[in-house]
């Protein structure tokens, strides 16, 4: 894989070149390998007149990776998941945790404990975890309550996000991301988000949380309606994502998502540029879950109909939310303080310019 810097020619750093060779030898699915065609071809040309050099732009390579990846993990993880959905079981526990999600991969390292009210997911050098909603959702909020792996976390990556079927026909899913890369000890973790709109991301954003998130469970949140995407830490919220289909931005309001939920090994590229691997002495990793809660619109299946009707969209609170100007303004003061990056704000790898989505967002 080639950069070009001043017209001298070299290649990628070879963390770079390993890690989106190595899953792309992964997807054996032909529309979703063809995909990752234009990054293997990748190349790269950087003006002298730019201030940053291509070393100094570490953390976006790992934005890049990142999106490249996140095609690999979707692909992994529909495999086994499609499967669990072909059969459900004769009988549903109780349980808040039996009641709204399946076990999707990962055998014995994800448990449903406590009566079904506390959900544990765990990472070995075999295998990670993961699992997901029995419905479908087209629009509404979810909450979920996560306390993320403790002490040395470097290179696990904990996810909670929704997203939609992945079709064979081409990739043209949405998804709403939260998330969470992990650290060496006493280095704060990142929390990763991104938006996809038929099948288009590109659109991270990336915080250091200002709390310790594995001493104690935090509540994470999305709402999602026609007008916008809002993320919420601990009912505050740290994004905004606007439909701005006026200005032919598409927006994810047609195709209904499941929540997913998973825990995996990207030792590669999650910390510190793939420097610091994960250290399986310290195995297996764990990341718990509890209080799941959701308010939104169910989406049937065998009807392909909404629970929610036109009356809904005008007198329900969550499907017309929107932020206030006091809210938006301390979602602004927040983001100055524990926002590292904006995808909105680089000129490395949007020379030129952002989406058009940026002169809202």
């Amino acid at each position: 894989m080639l950069m070009i810097i001043d017209g001298q020619c070299c290649t990628f750093p070879s963390v770079v070149s390993e890690e989106i060779n190595r899953y792309a030898t992964r997807i054996s699915h032909p529309t979703r390998s063809n995909k990752l065609v234009p990054y293997l071809a990748f190349i790269v040309f950087l003006p002298s007149s730019f201030s940053r050099s291509l070393f100094a732009s570490l953390h976006d390579l790992d934005v890049f990776i990142a999106q490249t990846i996140s095609t690999a993990r979707n692909y992994q993880e529909s495999t086994t998941r499609d499967k669990n959905l072909i059969s459900p079981p004769a009988a549903i526990e109780n349980g808040t945790f039996h009641r709204h999600f399946i076990i999707s991969w990962g055998e014995h390292r994800a448990r449903i404990l406590d009566g079904g009210e506390l959900l544990t997911l765990s990472l070995d050098k075999i295998s990670g975890s993961g699992f997901q909603s029995r419905k479908q959702f087209l629009f509404g909020k979810i909450d979920m309550q996560i306390k993320l792996v403790p002490g040395n976390s470097a290179g696990t990556v904990t996810t909670y996000y929704m997203m939609s079927q992945i079709s064979s026909e081409g990739d043209f899913h949405d998804e709403i991301d939260f998330e969470f890369l992990g650290n060496s000890s006493g280095n704060p973790y990142t929390l990763h988000t991104n938006v996809f709109s038929q099948g288009k991301g590109e659109r991270e954003q990336q915080f250091f949380l200002w709390f310790d998130p594995t001493a104690d469970f935090h509540t994470y949140s999305i709402v999602w309606n026609p007008k916008n995407i809002i993320f919420f830490v601990d009912n505050i919220p740290i994004r905004e994502f606007k439909n701005t289909e006026k200005l032919g931005v598409p927006f994810p309001k047609d195709q209904p998502m499941r929540i997913y939920s998973s825990l995996w090994n990207a030792d590669d590229w999650a910390t510190q540029h793939g420097r610091v691997k994960t250290n399986w002495t310290l195995a297996p990793f764990t990341a718990a879950y509890r209080n799941y809660s959701s308010d939104g619109c169910i989406w049937s299946r065998d009807t392909r109909t909404s629970s929610c009707n036109a009356d809904d969209f005008s007198t329900k609170n969550v499907l017309k939310m929107e932020l206030d100007r006091r809210s938006r303004m301390n979602m602004k003061r927040l983001q100055r303080k524990h926002m590292v990056y904006d995808y909105c704000r680089d000129k490395w790898r949007f020379p030129r310019g952002p989406g058009r989505e940026c002169r809202v967002n």
